[in-house]
């Protein structure tokens, strides 16, 4: 018990410095994930967190980092291989996903494609058509949903493509809000079929990047995608437990309304980036809420999207043995398990802390109106 107690001590700090940086990250990152990450339960929304911090840095690293393409790819795929021998780099965000990947048997797969998803990235790969596009969102946002998925508990083929759907239904909400800012740094995820179709000079027009009604087009028919993907993904999240439905609709629902204010804002992305309100954010995160309690039953099976069906294969394929996804086979590591139930207490402690203060606020508030 002593020995427990002591070792609690010890690793208590270090459990709550690593979250708050992660937690760091993730605030900075994406301001849409962090919302809805506060829906999630204790117990997913720190190994989330975890994962998150682990994205943002790799991505850093390979796009805009001091070394090359090639280097960076070889250092993180090293990190990585000393994550899944459970004995992480001492990196903050290594050792927390080291204790995601432990707890939860993370299929590697899923990161060695977001690895590569960043790749693409740097060496500003070239899009002809939708279905690349669908390929690149598979690797940079499909795994990060089939991730959230497996972390969840959830393990079917069909939750597993929903998600990884879902994902890709985001990248593309993402591609058409950021075509100005991608084209004045010289990239290009509009499929270029479309932009000749609509008599657009993809060379002319990078290198002076102008709204049209042409270009309004090509971003209409890439949102017109988006919202197929997410009707299609939506059924997924009635397959996810109960205390877990409400953040990702939050986040779908979220993501969705930023190609609605697009639109609204006349479908010119290089005049202006498309911006959902706070005020609209709350109203969305509380219909979340409430329409995740009464989510019908998951449709019927569909088969996948072409570029995430490898994904979901990979998984179903590495989860008919607890650790075949390349994680250590030897005992489950004990202090890594105390890490993230620490972690996990670190984050139910701050939600508790955050709550109170915002009961004490309320509670103030009724005392001076009273009077």
């Amino acid at each position: 018990m002593l020995a427990n107690t002591f070792h609690a001590e010890l690793v208590a700090p270090r459990a709550s410095a690593d979250l708050d940086a992660c937690v760091a990250l993730m605030r900075t990152g994406s301001k849409t994930f962090f919302a809805a990450s506060r829906l999630l339960p204790v117990r997913v929304r720190a190994s989330s967190i975890a994962l998150y911090a682990f994205c943002r840095v790799a991505d850093d690293m390979v796009d805009g980092g001091e070394m090359g393409i090639d280097d960076a790819m070889r250092v993180l795929t090293h990190r990585l291989d000393c994550i899944y021998a459970g004995d992480p780099q001492a990196f903050v965000e290594d050792r927390a996903l080291s204790v995601v990947v432990q707890r939860h048997a993370l299929p590697r797969p899923l990161l060695d494609a977001l690895l590569d998803g960043f790749a693409w990235d740097a060496q500003a790969r070239r899009y002809d058509t939708l279905e690349q596009v669908h390929d690149y969102g598979a690797r940079v946002a499909g795994s990060v949903g089939a991730m959230m998925c497996w972390i969840m508990g959830v393990r079917s083929p069909q939750a597993l493509a929903r998600a990884c759907e879902l994902g890709v239904a985001m990248q593309l909400t993402n591609i058409a809000r950021d075509v100005g800012e991608d084209a004045r740094n010289g990239r290009l995820y509009l499929p270029r079929e479309w932009m000749a179709q609509a008599g657009i000079d993809t060379d002319a027009w990078l290198r002076q990047p102008l709204g049209s009604p042409a270009l309004q087009g090509v971003v209409s028919r890439l949102l017109d995608e988006a919202d197929r993907l997410y009707a299609q993904a939506t059924a997924g999240i009635a397959q996810l437990p109960r205390d877990c439905r409400s953040a990702i609709l939050a986040a779908r629902l979220i993501y969705a309304e930023i190609g609605q204010q697009l639109r609204r804002d006349g479908l010119d992305p290089c005049a202006r980036r498309a911006v959902v309100p706070a005020s609209r954010k709350l109203v969305l995160l509380a219909c979340a809420s409430l329409q995740s309690g009464w989510m019908g039953r998951p449709a019927a099976a569909v088969p996948p999207l072409a570029a995430i069906a490898y994904l979901v294969d990979q998984c179903h394929t590495l989860d008919e043995t607890a650790f075949s996804s390349g994680i250590s086979t030897r005992p489950f590591n004990q202090r890594l398990a105390w890490m993230l139930d620490m972690f996990e207490r670190v984050e139910a402690r701050r939600q508790d802390e955050r709550h109170g203060a915002h009961r004490s606020v309320a509670a103030e508030a009724g005392q001076r109106l009273s009077h």
